[in-house]
Parts: structure tokens; sequence; C-alpha cells
């Protein structure tokens, strides 16, 4: 970069830390022009980098926590009841010994939990940054913008707003899908084991479609929904616009992140939890899936009881909580300590006439707002 590429970049930085409403910048494009790569170019590179981020570490934290998973499994589902619940399904979980639990995982779990992780964080990203674009609003908070001060919102207008809710609400709907059209048969698997799977899933009439996306895929679709509201929208969002900004740094967002996940997502993800549970002992039993049918029954042989309990909710927050709690902190603050090192790696091993084109119509458009940024600093200075 040129001497005033440079202190375009200043000045904005400047004008970001006085708070200028206009000048807001996001974290790629922070570290796009401290590597000198064009903003359109970091973006795809830093959306795969976050994506295999956060596949990495869903495989390393699930695998970690399987007889949480096991007893979360057996907890929600109808094969435990009465008093004792949790201890029955602790009994479940290792009837096959301390390893039990890590005999149900083959290869195919690794490779869904990489998948579903990976691409739930590539949908995320890549739906909230087109239909931001789209719709002429802002992506959702991302990195060192969580610690920055609540922007100045008097130029947006209700229309604004609401195009920002929408999308908001809608990119989590897209990202859940997929992660459990990658993860919910491989669920399905670990549930029942290998060997029963296959016969149950035998018994099954399924399409070819449903076969790929396992048994019981809706209510694993909503509770990802949910999960993903949580993780990238819910805790975010709240975080940057209203706790306290005397407090916030790294450990507050670590356990607001955590307390967000047990406090909100579980509540309400483990109502579908259960139902995902049961209704896989209800194909076991009967060749198939009848969600009105399941429902009634769980109503009426137990109330309430049989989508929410205060153990069931436990057993839940035990398995989802190390990985999906600590997402938003992994997400936020672990992985853009790596985005200037994987650009520069980036730079240096790709087209380096792709970069460089593409880096010079980008200094162009800035050399475009250096002239509107001067008068900017020259206003606020005054």
């Amino acid at each position: 970069m040129d001497k005033n590429d440079k202190n375009t970049i200043a000045l904005q930085r400047q004008m970001t830390e006085r708070g200028h409403p206009t000048l807001q910048r996001r974290e790629t494009d922070m570290a796009a022009d401290s590597v000198g790569v064009s903003h359109s170019a970091a973006e795809s590179i830093l959306v795969a980098y976050r994506s295999i981020g956060i596949g990495l570490f869903g495989v390393v934290m699930r695998y970690a926590g399987m007889p949480l998973e096991k007893i979360a499994l057996f907890m929600n589902s109808s094969q435990v009841s009465g008093k004792g619940q949790f201890s029955q399904a602790a009994r479940l979980t290792f009837k096959d010994g301390v390893l039990g639990p890590y005999k149900v995982v083959g290869p195919s779990s690794m490779v869904a939990w990489f998948l579903q992780y990976g691409i739930m964080g590539l949908a995320f990203q890549f739906v909230d940054q087109a239909l931001s674009q789209a719709m002429g609003v802002k992506p959702v908070y991302y990195g060192s913008q969580l610690m920055e001060p609540p922007e100045e919102t008097k130029e947006e207008t209700f229309s604004y707003k609401m195009k920002f809710a929408t999308k908001t609400f809608i990119a989590p709907f897209f990202s859940a899908a997929l992660e459990s059209q990658v993860s919910n048969r491989a669920e399905v698997q670990r549930y029942f084991g290998l060997e029963k799977f296959t016969q149950v899933e035998s018994r099954m009439a399924l399409t070819p479609l449903a076969r790929a996306a396992g048994p019981a895929f809706l209510p694993n679709a909503m509770r990802n929904v949910i999960m993903t509201h949580t993780s990238f929208v819910v805790t975010p969002v709240t975080y940057k616009l209203y706790f306290p900004q005397e407090q916030k740094n790294q450990s507050t967002l670590f356990w607001y992140g955590l307390g967000m996940n047990m406090f909100v997502g579980n509540v309400f993800g483990i109502t579908q939890q259960a139902l995902w549970g049961r209704s896989l002992d209800y194909a076991a039993k009967h060749g198939s899936i009848n969600y009105g049918n399941i429902v009634r029954e769980g109503l009426k042989s137990e109330g309430m009881s049989a989508f929410f309990t205060v153990p069931r909710w436990f057993s839940r927050v035990l398995m989802n909580a190390p990985v999906q709690g600590v997402l938003p902190w992994f997400y936020n603050e672990v992985l853009p300590f790596g985005e200037e090192t994987v650009l520069s790696a980036a730079k240096s091993t790709l087209r380096m006439d792709f970069f460089e084109e593409t880096q010079k119509m980008q200094t162009t458009d800035q050399g475009l707002l250096t002239s509107q940024n001067t008068q900017c600093a020259d206003s606020v200075s005054s």
C-alpha cells in the first residue's frame, strides 16, 4: 500500500474511534487493508477460514463430549421415565463400558461434525452477507465490533430497521437447514448404534431425499434453528447493544455466550430435542413417524414433562453448552487472531495479479472517499 492508502486507513480508523456512524468499519475490511488485499477477495478467503475453524472446533469438542451427548440423547427419549431419569440415562450410556459412548462414533460422524459446524458457519456468513447486500443493510456484528459502543441510529429509518430484522431472522433458517441435512443422519446413527440404525431404516419407506436427511429431520432442523439464532444473532446483537460498555471484554463475552446458550437457547431447544428422540423411538416401534401421534401420546402419558423437565434441560446443557455456548466467544474472539496471517498466506500463494488488480480498483475507490473523509474529519475537529 502507498502513503495515500495508509493515510486513508488511518483516517477511517480515527473516525471510527470517534464514533462517527457513517464510517464504522467491519473487522474483515480492517484485516484486508492491513495486509493489502481487496475487500471482496478477503471476504471470500475469511468466510472459508472461519468455516474451517468452526468445523475443526466442532469435531474436537463433540468427540470429547460423547458421554454427555449419549446421556442427553437418552434423557430426551422415551427410554427413561419416572424418578431417577439421569441415573437411568447414565446406565444406558455406559452399559458397554467406560469407552462405550465412543464406540458409536464412526468416520461418518467425524465428517458430519466437521460439515455440521463448518457448513453452519459458512451458510450463515454467506446468507447474512448476501441478504445484507441485497437489502442494503449491515451484516450481523462480528469480532471487535462487539466491544465497541452501539452506533448512533438517528439516520436509520423504520424501513431500514425492519429490513435488518427480517434479514437477521431469515439467515439462521438457511444455515440450520443445511446443518441438519449433513448432520441428522449421523446423529441418528449415534442414537441407535450402527447395527440398530440399519434395522430401523430398512423398515421405513423413505424416499432417497428423506433417506439422505435421516429420520426425524424436522425437529432436528428446528432445534438447530433455535441454537443458530442464539449463537450467531441473539448473543452478539444483545451483547453489542445492551451489555454495559465498561464491562465488555473477552471474559464477559465468554460467560455471556454460555449463559445465553444455557438459559435461552437450550430452554427452547430442549423441546425439539425431546420430540426428536421420541420420534426415533416411535420409528423403531412403528416403522414410520407421525408427529401428531407422538406429541399426543407424550402429553397423554407424561404431560409437558414429556418435552421439558429440569433434568432433561440439564442433560442437554451438559452436552451442548461446551460447544454451542462457547462458540460465540471462539467465533468472535479467537478466530480473528488468525485472519491477517491467513490473508497474508493467501496473498503470497494465490494469483498475485488478481490481488494487485482488485487492490488497484479498491485504491481508486478509496481515493474518491479520501476527500469526503477529510471534510468529515475537519467538521468533527472543528
